[in-house]
């Protein structure tokens, strides 16, 4: 009878059938809220689940289960992918139907798309250069507030909690959401609407590069159907998604056309969106000109590098005044959000802790970063996937010790290079993925507010704890072996 079960659950039909109607489940709440409302203008972006008639409980527990069934049948599809995927088309169209599905769902976790595109109106139908001017500073001078009532995107961006912060992106990305809130007349339900196709595309782009990188169904599932993605990138529409294409692209052109030029222009485009992505710069470079002596190799990381400093500095060209530019990006390094560093706030009380804390982290990084590179330079051999390692253990120090506004969508900069690491580092980024979605229930509860960094990592420092000491899931991996480079 066990085995009965076990082979019913593990069928093909049964597994990507109830894949699709966990997803939809998961849309209806967004549903049910469009259908009552007509529009998103109204949204309160308070996360909740999207059910006015439930209270934050049950909606945190529907949300807890939905999330529980497609983590389980996402894993059940990535081990039996061989037999549910004939062909790469199969494949491609499945991810593409769920992330459809996600289309629907309203960003109920987080309201940043919100100031994308209020900042993108502010603009493209105002004039306004973003990175000076706020949209609360417009609105609120003059005669501007009569914009309200005939623009709700501009509405929604100056009701969102950053509307009274300049810019806090690199210039790449005010550009696309220029592009965006243009073509959307100032109506928010088709602003958003084609924000989350544009994403959309973005991620099946994303599923396609990773394919061409590696040949394998293993890691285009891994990202492609894991409910992290659909969440983070499609629902809620972070631009983090974007950056990933960038530095796909980048390693695209630098492993399989062996373009180095090509390469560093969408490693610049993706640290012109978010700038932790030079991280890759030095070595991409240096194991590019691989075969060049240690001398060699110090000159094309200069030539090159100016080219990437030159193309960031171009994008920059479109906007800059003054230095004030930048002062969006330093705004938002000084707000803690949803890591330790809210724990010793609230639990330590001693004066600058916080800032000795992360200013230790930050030389310490520097200075392993720095050793590190120079080391390279002078390595004999050079692997591609031994760099792509060391490379990820820095994104992850950056990513949990360094940045004190740290946010889940943030884990998403883990993906692009996850094809080159070992098991327990490819374990590790999809499990906490997964698990920062569980921890985001407290916020479900309680709503946003910074105290709620605490139980959140809580919940994440338990939910590693528990994966690390689970069986491993990933049987299969050992059959996928990674190409070298």
């Amino acid at each position: 009878m066990k085995e009965k079960v076990i082979g019913f659950i593990n069928s093909k039909k049964v597994i990507m059938v109830v894949f699709i109607l966990a997803s939809i489940l998961f849309a209806i709440p967004s549903i049910q809220y469009l259908v009552e409302n007509r529009t998103i203008r109204n949204f309160n972006e308070y996360f909740q689940f999207c059910l006015d008639d439930t209270n934050r409980v049950e909606q945190t527990i529907i949300y807890i289960v939905i999330l529980t069934v497609l983590t389980i049948f996402y894993f059940l599809i990535v081990k039996n992918r061989d037999k549910l995927f004939k062909t790469n088309k199969q494949m491609y169209v499945y991810i593409a139907i769920i992330s459809l599905i996600f289309v629907i769902v309203v960003p109920f976790l987080s309201s940043d798309v919100f100031y994308y595109l209020g900042v993108g109106r502010l603009e493209s139908a105002y004039g306004q250069n973003p990175y000076y001017v706020t949209i609360k500073d417009f609105v609120e001078s003059g005669d501007n507030s009569q914009y309200l009532e005939q623009d709700t995107v501009l509405a929604k961006g100056y009701e969102n909690d950053w509307g009274s912060t300049t810019v806090v992106y690199g210039p790449v990305w005010t550009l696309i959401c220029k592009i965006v809130a243009g073509i959307s007349f100032g109506n928010i339900d088709i602003a958003l609407l084609l924000f989350k196709l544009l994403n959309m595309v973005i991620h099946l782009v994303n599923c396609y590069l990773i394919y061409k990188l590696t040949g394998k169904k293993l890691f285009v599932l891994l990202y492609g159907l894991n409910p992290y993605m659909f969440i983070e990138g499609i629902a809620n529409v972070h631009n983090d998604i974007y950056v990933v294409t960038c530095i796909l692209t980048a390693l695209y052109f630098l492993l399989k056309k062996k373009n180095i030029i090509v390469s560093i222009v969408f490693l610049a485009l993706a640290t012109a969106i978010k700038y932790f992505a030079i991280l890759l710069l030095p070595f991409m470079i240096i194991y590019y000109f691989r075969d060049k002596k240690p001398l060699e190799r110090l000159k094309k990381c200069f030539v090159y590098g100016m080219l990437f400093v030159f193309i960031v500095a171009i994008t920059y060209l479109l906007y800059i005044q003054d230095i004030q530019v930048l002062s969006g990006i330093m705004t938002q390094q000084e707000k803690f959000t949803k890591n330790f560093y809210i724990i010793l706030m609230e639990y330590f009380d001693i004066p600058d802790l916080v800032s000795k804390v992360n200013r230790v982290f930050l030389i310490s990084f520097i200075i392993i970063y720095f050793f590190t590179c120079l080391t390279l330079l002078y390595k004999k051999q050079i692997k591609f996937r031994e760099e792509m390692r060391k490379t990820e253990y820095f994104l992850v120090a950056f990513l949990f010790l360094l940045i004190t506004n740290f946010q889940p969508w943030y884990i998403m900069w883990l993906f692009p290079l996850m094809m080159w690491q070992k098991k327990k580092m490819l374990q590790f980024v999809v499990q906490i993925a997964l698990i920062s979605q569980f921890a985001n229930s407290v916020f479900l509860i309680n709503g946003e507010g910074w105290r709620n960094g605490t139980p959140f990592t809580f919940f994440m420092l338990l939910g590693i704890f528990v994966c690390l000491n689970f069986r491993n899931i990933f049987q299969n991996t050992r059959k996928s072996k990674i190409t070298n480079f």
